[in-house]
């Protein structure tokens, strides 16, 4: 039932439905600002093209669920191909779970007494259900099997080896490490290796010389401590390999897509899998400038499917608007948003020199160099493009889908429910 507690619709909505309010076929122009939308045409293109990717590439997806808190989007993704669902907490997880995932990676440590022994009375429930968590130390391998050894039944609950580097978050940080780790987990009698993983990205910000060779040595590391674990005889039965924000994936495939032996023949059963995240939202900062899959980098690029509409509420200066959106709204934690036009019948670009300087709680300043209050009058509804999706959904209970967010007038064809 929707009300004045979700954000930007309109009172017409209240006391509707959802289906009932999308049966009208509104405009997004009936919608009041701030607003964050999704643009349904990208979505679908962005679906298409990582799956099409990875399937080349003959990897697996499990993309960070994280970045939408979504279960509808999760299940386009399913839909469309996917392997599994990453998720980051336990709450995460059980979340998932309530919505019928049966494929769970939660790429991080699980020592909590309560969310430890859920899981595995739910792998005791539902044979269908896959799980696996990380772990990343000795104390963690010990600490959990004195969770789960008063838990009944014989349930071991998969882990994966989590592999850092230096100045990087979580993981192992040298092989030795990583193989005592291995060796707890064999001593275990509550656990099981379910193979090696990390997150290349925690070692680089960008592109430069320094940032691929941080990568591409931290890929080749994980490489060969899965390598040196099979040898070993270390893994009970498939084991997976997975690395893969949204930045470097194409390190990823080069590095560890070779690893990929589903069927077993020249060893341990392999999963190669992804787990990138931002793909299916992208965005016009910071992925765009350093996703191997951004417009200047690939023939099929992702396409930013999220915008933040706001309204011109002040013109105190004549190089000076500011607009009804602010740190409430919109991310700003790894870029500004980038004003890119008036909305309206006609759509009206801005100047190229119009930027977003800073952002309150609910504003955002507009400066508009040699500018004229007819660039931007007190009124007009702006389009902004946004930068890092991860933190743009977590501030909207409900999210408009629009048909073309590219359209003169675009009508809304859905609304997205998040879980924050």
């Amino acid at each position: 039932m929707l009300g004045p507690e979700h954000k930007g619709l309109p009172p017409s909505a209240w006391g509707r439905t959802v289906r009932e309010f999308l049966a009208t076929e509104p405009f997004l122009d009936e919608f009041e600002t701030p607003l964050l939308t999704l643009d349904r045409a990208a979505l679908t293109t962005n679906l298409s093209v990582m799956g099409d990717w990875a399937r080349a590439a003959g990897v697996r997806l499990a993309p960070h669920g994280k970045t939408t808190m979504a279960p509808q989007l999760w299940s386009e993704q399913l839909d469309g191909g996917c392997w599994g669902i990453t998720l980051a907490t336990v709450w995460q997880a059980q979340l998932a779970r309530a919505f019928g995932v049966s494929r769970i990676v939660l790429a991080n440590s699980l020592v909590d007494p309560v969310g430890l022994r859920w899981v595995a009375g739910e792998l005791a429930r539902d044979a269908g259900f896959e799980f696996c968590c990380w772990v990343d130390g000795v104390a963690a391998v010990i600490l959990m099997d004195e969770i789960l050894a008063g838990e009944p039944g014989d349930i071991r609950v998969p882990v994966v080896l989590e592999l850092g580097g230096p100045h990087g978050r979580t993981g192992a940080r040298t092989a030795e490490d990583a193989h005592a780790i291995a060796d707890a987990v064999r001593r275990s009698r509550r656990l099981t290796l379910a193979g090696v993983g990390g997150y290349e990205a925690a070692l680089a910000r960008d592109r430069g010389p320094e940032g691929i060779a941080a990568v591409r040595r931290y890929l080749d590391e994980l490489a060969r401590l899965h390598r040196a674990l099979a040898d070993d005889g270390r893994y009970t039965g498939r084991a997976i390999v997975t690395a893969g924000g949204s930045a470097y994936q194409d390190l990823v495939v080069e590095h560890l897509a070779g690893l990929a032996d589903e069927q077993g023949a020249h060893g341990v059963p392999t999963t190669v899998v992804l787990r990138s995240g931002a793909y299916l939202i992208h965005d016009d900062g910071f992925y765009a400038g350093i996703s191997p899959l951004a417009a200047e980098r690939a023939d099929r690029p992702l396409r930013s499917a999220m915008h933040v509409w706001a309204r011109t509420v002040s013109r105190p200066e004549p190089e000076l608007a500011l607009l009804d959106a602010g740190k409430r709204d919109l991310p700003f934690d790894l870029g500004l948003p980038v004003p890119q036009y008036v909305a309206g019948q006609v759509v009206s670009p801005l100047p190229s020199d119009a930027t977003i300087t800073a952002v309150n709680d609910q504003h955002a300043f507009v400066r508009l160099p040699g500018g004229m209050a007819s660039d931007l009058p007190v009124g007009a509804v702006v389009r902004l493009g946004l930068s890092h999706p991860c933190t743009a959904f977590d501030k909207w209970r409900l999210i408009p889908v629009v048909d073309d967010a590219d359209a003169a007038r675009p009508r809304v064809v859905d609304l997205v429910h998040t879980f924050f």
